[in-house]
């Protein structure tokens, strides 16, 4: 755990240079029926504010904390820490209320002014909107881009922003890897960090004058509010594949999360994929307009879509293709990552840009001189090695795997591949990825992911009986193996590769610590994949990055 120190100084790095001061009862007013009639003090007693935070260890003076209901403990058992780390005001329910007053009772302390809410962490987004955001008319923002779906969202932020970047914009972006306002990149713990992180990101990119921002918008984002008071320019969709159903129950409730973007009040455009049945539906049923793109189109895919692709060809390791739209205007594009998914990544940033009102001839011309779609993404089919193929990528469910897998195979090479699954997430997807693994590789060495708190070796057993079973009942040519720890399995894979094979090692991507019964061991799958190149007398490339 970090100290209260380093984590206020982690915390002041996602905030505006300058603190904009805000009267608490007027923001509490402006966000309406959330705040709810009670507090502990009258609106007169109620203090200037700069901030907002959920993280009693992150707190800055001045800030409210927000104390919010946790899986195991009430965020007001630490309003006493927050309080004398300088916050002014606490935000929570009716149960965090009397925690706050037992806490300072018991200390023989006077209480900070206590705003009850009938939820407070659906009031905290708006709040933290209403404390860190400025006028749109007098301190503009960044154009805000969204991107949600299963797979692709890291991808896609990022060819959104050198695409952007690429047209002369200034971006930002907040993501699974990490945080940028401008050039300055933070490592990233979440997806998409909690609402008040993102809203005083905002406004540090608002004080930046950055032109626009892309985000990863995660189901998890949706479901607990991180999101709440950002409202989008242009949201995309990527596809909807199984993950997460420990938290979602099933597709139909994952799906409903997703689409929950796809709104008024969260964006004013959409641009929606419908290559499968979800896109199609979303692309139906959201209520804000929405551009549909055709790439790679199947079971459910719609028959027609506002822009679709066409003459797709192999450019080195990558593809070239034509975005053609319903009125026959067309883009040529090229992007030089591995796989057939990253000719879909590219369509949908090409379309959101076109979207967000840039002219067609603008994004052509951006494409044609930076090649925008070849930068490359952290972790995300990252060339380690080319002789043999070596990749790390971030395929962690059964359709990214399956996508990975099938892109890789080389004429007259073999495909080795390497995978876990992650403790104390969906256990049904288990097997499933064993089975994937075994049709699409010659060699399949299971080992561990992130086991968290769940046994490791009944991890590896749910993968292993998916993939023997597949082998077994479709007669399948592949030579599975467990080994571990993840390193080792890693050794293992490229020991046993010729120049012409191809490694795969799926799963983590660009983490660097492996989560095992709490405690967080160092471990890169591209510094292990580096490693074991150089040790076996192949050669690795270095590329700049985030690596450890």
């Amino acid at each position: 755990m970090q100290s209260n120190t380093s984590q206020g100084s982690a915390a002041s790095l996602l905030r505006p240079r300058v603190a904009r001061s805000v009267e608490l009862s007027s923001a509490l007013a402006a966000i309406g029926p959330l705040a709810g009639p009670s507090t502990s003090a009258g609106p007169a007693d109620l203090p200037t504010v700069t901030g907002i935070t959920l993280d009693s260890r992150s707190v800055l003076p001045g800030d409210v904390y927000a104390a919010v209901p946790g899986a195991a403990r009430h965020g007001a058992e630490f309003a006493l820490q927050a309080v004398r780390t300088g916050a002014v005001a606490v935000l929570t329910d009716e149960s965090g209320a009397g925690l706050v007053r037992s806490a300072f009772a018991a200390e023989a302390l006077d209480a900070p002014p206590v705003v009850v809410v009938p939820d407070a962490r659906r009031a905290v987004g708006p709040l933290a909107r209403a404390i860190f955001g400025g006028s749109e008319e007098t301190e503009p923002g960044p154009a805000l881009f969204g991107i949600t779906g299963t797979n692709g969202k890291t991808t896609s932020t990022y060819f959104l922003n050198a695409l952007l970047e690429a047209l002369g914009r200034s971006t930002g972006l907040i993501g699974t890897i990490e945080i940028r306002a401008g050039g300055e990149a933070i490592p990233s713990a979440l997806t998409t960090p909690e609402s008040p992180q993102v809203h005083s990101l905002l406004a540090l990119m608002r004080e930046r004058r950055l032109a626009a921002a892309s985000m990863e918008v995660s189901s998890h984002a949706l479901e607990f509010g991180r999101v709440d008071g950002v409202r989008f320019d242009v949201a995309g969709f990527t596809n909807l594949t199984q993950d997460h159903l420990d938290l979602h129950g099933t597709m139909e409730d994952y799906f409903a999360v997703k689409a929950a973007l796809f709104a008024p009040g969260r964006s004013r455009r959409g641009v929606v994929l419908v290559d499968d049945v979800w896109g199609s539906r979303l692309a139906e049923t959201a209520t804000v307009p929405v551009v549909t793109v055709l790439t790679d189109p199947g079971d459910g895919a719609a028959t027609e879509a506002d822009w679709r692709v066409e003459d797709v060809a192999a450019s080195g390791l990558g593809h070239t293709f034509a975005l053609v739209a319903r009125t026959e205007e067309r883009l040529r594009v090229r992007s030089g990552l591995p796989g057939t998914f990253n000719i879909s990544n590219a369509a949908l940033a090409a379309v959101m840009v076109i979207a967000s009102g840039v002219p067609l001839a603008d994004v052509q011309r951006a494409l044609d001189d930076a090649d925008p779609f070849t930068t490359e993404v952290p972790g995300r089919m990252q060339l380690v090695g080319e002789a043999p193929a070596a990749i790390v990528d971030f395929a962690h469910n059964p359709d990214a795997l399956e996508r990975t897998l099938a892109s890789v195979r080389r004429p007259g090479g073999r495909v080795i591949a390497v995978f876990g699954a992650t403790g104390q997430r969906d256990e049904s997807k288990r097997p499933v990825m064993g089975a994937v693994g075994a049709r699409l590789s010659d060699i399949l060495i299971v080992t561990d992911d992130d086991p968290h708190d769940e046994d490791d070796a009944g991890i590896r057993r749910a993968v292993l009986s998916g993939a023997e079973a597949a082998v077994r009942d479709e007669d399948l040519g592949c030579r599975v193996l467990e080994v571990f720890p993840r390193a080792e399995a890693i050794d293992r894979a490229v020991s046993l590769a010729e120049p012409s094979d191809t490694v795969v090692i799926a799963g983590r991507g660009h983490e660097v610590w492996q989560e095992v019964k709490g405690v967080n061991l160092s471990l890169d799958d591209r510094v292990e994949l580096r490693s074991a190149l150089t040790r076996y007398g192949f050669s690795g490339i270095r590329t700049p990055g985030i690596e450890s």
